[in-house]
Formats: structure tokens, sequence, C-alpha cells
């Protein structure tokens, strides 16, 4: 058995083939596993860990695969379990198994850390002279019967992560996705819950696939009773061919369980990230996309600098349009050589007054990508990634490059290395700007090789350049997974900076991905996207909640609003040692029409209350403060500006002090605010 952070993994090993899972869930009150065997067995329908139709499983299978001209069922007869754990510590355990008939072995390989996160990783290789054609290969655990909703997520370009929810029923529930990348429509969290589950309340079990390529999520309930949480790689015929020797493993798939409802979850996933790699302060990032677009004049963008500069921001970002024939998205892509036309002194003249303007500076690629209209494709109409005799369908004026390419591959390392070099980058925007269509690479699908050679790149880089940070962003939010994450420092969780519309994306979002890697800008005050015109605290109090960035053309905004906007960057520099650390909570509250969220450590606390749109009721529901220790006090006071035509409580006029049972039963008065108002309230224990 496997334990930690009141979670346990209850792994039977005793039948003839491979172990069950015969728990996921609670801790049972005991570490002596073998003592609830019996009492499990009984209760629970419970498949292998790889189930087949040899186990007496009717489902989808967990490996599916075939041989020309022959055809053997898997049975996999076991051949080792190596555990190592530590009662409420966590640990692995690493399963061997064989079917010689079948020509295959099996290695699988189960860990839990410190915080509950259960990781599965599948590896199976062929050990007969034949080729083996792999068709799947799942991960899944069982869940129990009392699991019987499911939510999951959809989304669009601009407007990622929309919730759905639906019935768990007998049959399959699955995701698939075939977009070459994780997909705006990515559901990123599948999630099985008691009925009514919420964010604060109710039992659930989620699973993640961190894997960047096309992949499924599903869950899945037989007749007989059992049932799972699934998800893996999802590859095309004839993509993974297994020669004798050769063997293929499964991304890392991610499950959490939690009692506390989705926060609880959440937060599992949140600590396991930031166990895994520990960042350093978050910059302030500016990035002059929607402040310039392609106008690169260097007047112009020194005078962004300045401004941007005097507001507090810490780091400055130059977007698309730098290199050579890229003065609209038509053309350019691949040549990565600064515009000699453009900038004739190179980025120097930019990149030196932004540091000494005090600020980092940071650059835009979009490697995996390649305009037809390029010098790069011109010379090398070969690396596409498809068939040379009919390419495939353009999207946004580009093709996918075939970074499984030995050749191409060697280009962009040495181009990007050559630039992060010269320039002494601290930070690169990596972009992915469109679905992978067609993609064909030596004759066979591309986007398995594809996906692995993106990761090679990325980890080459950072080996080379240690101190680099990388920003994953694919259209806005289409590549955000577990996979990226464990190479990049953030992602750009949407191309929305309509902060309505980002207060969701943001909250939906951030089940998987903590603040401090997510993106958040202050946008323009006219947003481009969905021409609404939304107040500045109302932007910059939604953007606080992540790593907070600016997206603006500062050299149009007047002093007022400059003064404010450095209002808020001082606060959320402030505040960024709890909004980056702490447990994120998100409250289950009455009113359709606003949010209530925060972040918690110990001794501090951030809440942002936001009115989205007009109150059903005349009176605001209370504001019902989750995650607080309900035995300590707290002082509660009103950070940053408020909305001037904001009617504020009581409370707000001066600090009071009250118990976190309080605060978290009873709440607070709510302020009465417009739609596209928000107040942020701080709480300190005294």
């Amino acid at each position: 058995m496997l334990s930690a952070a009141d979670v346990a993994l209850l792994i039977d090993a005793s039948g003839p083939g491979l172990p069950r899972v015969r728990h996921f869930g609670a801790a049972p009150g005991t570490d002596d596993g073998a003592e609830l065997l019996p009492l499990l067995a009984s209760l629970v329908t419970a498949p292998p860990l790889l189930p087949a139709q040899g186990d007496g499983w009717y489902g989808r299978p967990g490996l599916a695969g075939s041989r020309d001209g022959e055809h053997w069922p898997v049975r996999w007869a076991l051949g080792g379990t190596d555990v190592s754990a530590e009662p409420g510590r966590g640990g692995t355990v690493t399963i061997t198994a064989a079917d010689e008939r079948a020509g295959l072995s099996l290695v699988s390989e189960l860990g839990m850390d410190a915080h509950g996160v259960v990781t599965l990783r599948h590896t199976v290789t062929n050990t007969a002279a034949s080729p083996y054609r792999l068709a799947g290969l799942v991960c899944a655990l069982p869940v129990p019967a009392r699991a019987g909703e499911l939510l999951d997520f959809t989304g669009r370009w601009a407007l990622e992560k929309v919730p759905q929810r639906r019935a768990f029923a007998h049959g399959v529930w699955s995701r698939e996705n075939r977009r070459g990348r994780t997909g705006h429509d990515g559901t990123g969290l599948l999630v099985a819950g008691a009925a009514g589950f919420g964010f604060r309340s109710g039992e659930v079990w989620a699973v993640h696939a961190g894997w960047s390529g096309d992949h499924v999520h599903y869950a899945e309930r037989l007749q007989e009773g059992a049932a799972l949480l699934g998800a893996g790689e999802l590859p095309e015929p004839g993509e993974i061919v297994l020669r004798q020797g050769e063997s293929y493993s499964t991304p890392l798939v991610y499950f959490t369980w939690s009692a506390e409802g989705l926060d609880g979850a959440s937060a599992r996933l949140h600590d396991h990230l930031r166990a895994a790699r520990p960042l350093p302060v978050r910059p302030v990032t500016l990035n002059n996309w929607e402040a310039t677009y392609f106008d690169h004049g260097l007047d112009r963008l020194l005078e962004l600098a300045e401004r941007a500069a005097a507001a507090g921001v810490e780091r400055f970002v130059l977007d698309d349009g730098w290199f050579r024939h890229r003065r609209d998205d038509r053309a350019g892509l691949g040549d990565w050589y600064v515009d000699e036309g453009v900038w004739p002194g190179g980025l120097h003249p930019l990149a030196e007054r932004v540091r000494g303007l005090g600020m980092q500076f940071g650059l835009w690629f979009e490697p995996e990508m390649v305009n037809p209209d390029s010098d790069l494709a011109r010379a090398h109409p070969d690396w596409v990634l498809g068939r040379a005799e009919r390419l495939p369908p353009p999207h946004r004026n580009q093709q996918t490059l075939d970074l499984a390419r030995p050749e191409a591959y060697a280009y962009l390392l040495e181009r990007i290395d050559a630039l992060i070099t010269e320039y002494a980058l601290d930070y690169l925007k990596w972009d992915h700007n469109r679905d992978i269509a067609e993609p064909v690479h030596d004759g066979v699908p591309g986007v398995h090789a594809q996906t692995l050679a993106a990761y090679r790149l990325l980890d080459e880089l950072r080996a080379r350049h240690p101190g680099l940070e990388i920003e994953s962003c694919s259209s806005g939010g289409a590549r955000v997974d577990y996979g990226v994450l464990a190479r990049t420092d953030r992602v750009w969780a949407s191309d929305s900076n309509d902060a309505l519309d980002r207060q969701a994306i943001q909250r939906w979002t951030g089940l998987l991905v903590p603040p401090e890697r997510m993106g958040a800008h202050v946008g323009a005050p006219h947003d481009h996207i969905t021409g609404r015109s939304l107040p500045l605290a109302f932007r910059a109090g939604t953007a606080l909640f992540g790593h907070m960035g600016v997206e603006w053309d500062l050299t149009s905004a007047s002093e007022a609003e400059l003064e404010e906007l450095a209002v808020w960057i001082a606060l959320h520099k402030r505040l960024r040692p709890v909004l980056h650390a702490g447990r994120v909570v998100r409250a289950d509250h009455p009113d359709p029409s606003a949010l209530l969220h925060g972040v918690v450590l110990p001794e501090r606390a951030v809440y942002g209350y936001a009115q989205l749109s007009s109150r059903p009721e005349s009176a605001p529901a209370p504001l019902r403060l989750p995650g607080l220790d309900p035995a300590a006090r707290y002082e509660v006071r009103v950070a940053g500006p408020v909305p001037g035509s904001a009617l504020m409580p009581w409370w707000a006029s001066e600090p009071v002090r009250l118990p976190g049972a309080a605060l978290a039963e009873l709440g607070l008065p709510a302020p009465a605010l417009q739609p596209a108002s928000i107040v942020v309230i701080e709480l300190e224990r005294v």
C-alpha cells in the first residue's frame, strides 16, 4: 500500500496475472494493506492495471495492437513486484510482467508523492521477431460506484476551459484529441465525483495526461460494476511500430483524489508541480504584442519600455515581428535571424536600454512552424511535416516544421541557441499557432515523433542556458499540460485579455496550473477580441491573481492610468509571496453573477471578490471566506484600490479582527459592486 497526505493506493498482487488496484482514495485507517484485501476483494470489482478480456474485462483494453498475419490476445504473467515505500510518505511500485506467446514484456511504474498525487507509466517491449503495431496503451485506475458525476472541459480560441458536467453512466465518455497539440478544447482534467461535488465539498477523483500531442482522457463504467478513469497518448494507425527489442512508454499520467471537492484535488496537483521544480520570484512582464503588433519602430518600443519600467514592470518581452521578412503573419516564420532592415544594429539598442531600465529582456519564437513564404521553406521544402506530393491544408499562412528530421532540429537548435547567447536572453515566449493537420514523417503519422522532438529541443536549450525561463504559448491556451510544464516556467492561458472572460478561464485553468505559472496580463481598455471596454481596476485586479503582466500600449495611456497601474503592480509585488505560494481556494458562492476566490497561507490570505454581471437580488450574498484556520483570528482589510461606484460595508473603513471559523461560516457583508468590478481583501493572522 502507498499512502501519503490522507490518500491510499492499495495494490493486490496475490493473483497470477497483473496486480489490481483495490482502493484509491481516503486512507483506510491502517498501514497494513494485507488485512484489508479480503474485505476489498469481496466489495470491489477491480480489473488489473492493464485490463484485457482474458481478465474478464470487456471494456476498453489497456493495450491494443497487432502483428501482421497473427493475433495473440495478451495474458500477462507476473514477473515481479518491487516496492519502495514508507507509510504516510508515498513511494513507488515497479511491476514486471510478460507474455511469451504474445511476444511482449511489460514494466509498470506507479508512484505516489508526499502530497498524495499518483503517477502511472507503462512500458511495453516487443520480444518477438515480427513487428508489433501498437494501437494504444493507456493508464487507468478504478473509481468507486459513488463517483456518479463527470466534469470535463471544452473551449475554443480565446475562450478556453469551459466546464461541462454529466452523469457517469454505463459506457465510455471519451475526450479524444487529434490536433497535434493539447488543444483549446483539451480537457486538462477529467473529474469523477460524488453527485453535486463543488469546489469546497464532495469526494472527487481526477486524471490528467502529461502529454502535449494527441491524447485521450476517458471514463468508463461497465454493467458488472467496475469503473475507471484513464488517459494516455492517442497514436494513429501505423504511428508506433515496435521491432524486436524496441519499447514504447506512455506519458506520465497523473491521478488525484480529494474528499474536499475540486479545491482539494487542485491543491495536491499544485503542490506536486511546485515540489518538482520550484521557481524563482515571478517578474511582472510586459509583452508588446497588443501594444505595437508588427510595428517595431525603435523609438516607439523604447518609449513603451520606459513607461513600463516607470510603472514597475520587471521584464520586457519583444513579440512577433523582429526576424527577417516578418512584416505581417504571411511570411518569415523559420527565418530566425534579426531583420537587418528593421534592426540595422540588431536588437542590442533595445535590449541594452531595457536592461538599463532594470528589466529583463525576452523574445518571441515559434520554432515548430514555418511560412511557405520564407527563405527556410524555399531552401528546404522537404522539412515541412507532411507528404511532399500534397502538403497539409495551410492555416494562418503556415505549415509545421518537421522537428523529427535531424537537419531541421539542428537548424533550430543552432539558431535559437545563438540568439539566446548573443542577447543574453532571460526569457523565451515559445508559441505554436496552429493545429497540426495531416502530419507525415518518413511516410508514417508524425505527431508522436514531433512531440518528442519538441521536448528534446526545450530540454537541450534549458541545459545550455540553466537560467533561461520559457513560456508555453499555443495561440493562447492550446498547450497546457504537465508534459510541457515539466520543461517550461509558465503557460499563456488564453489570447483573450478580456478580464470578464479571464475570470472564468483562469478559474478553471487554475485547477491544473498554480497561479505563478499562469500568465495573466492587464490588457487594453478596449479588448480587440471581444470588443468590450472594461475599467483598469477590474483588468488589473483580475491579472493580480496569476503571473501578472501587461499587454497594453502604455504610450497611449494617460498619466492617471499609469499611476493607477503602478499601484496595482506594487500591490501584486507586495502580495506575490502569498499569491505564488499559497493554496488556491474557490468559494461555492451562491450568487451566479459573482466569483469569490483566494490564495491562503497559514499566516496570510488574499481574496478577490469579482462582480461579473448584474446581481439577481438586491443585496449581495455574504462572503464566506474558504480555507482559513477556524481556530485562528485574522485581521481583515481591503487591499488595493476600491471601485468608485462601490458601496463598501462597515468592515472596509478600518481593519477588523474576526475568528477564521466566523469568516468561513458566517462570512463578511459583501460590497455592492457594479458589473466588471473587483475588491481585493487581505487577511493577516493575529
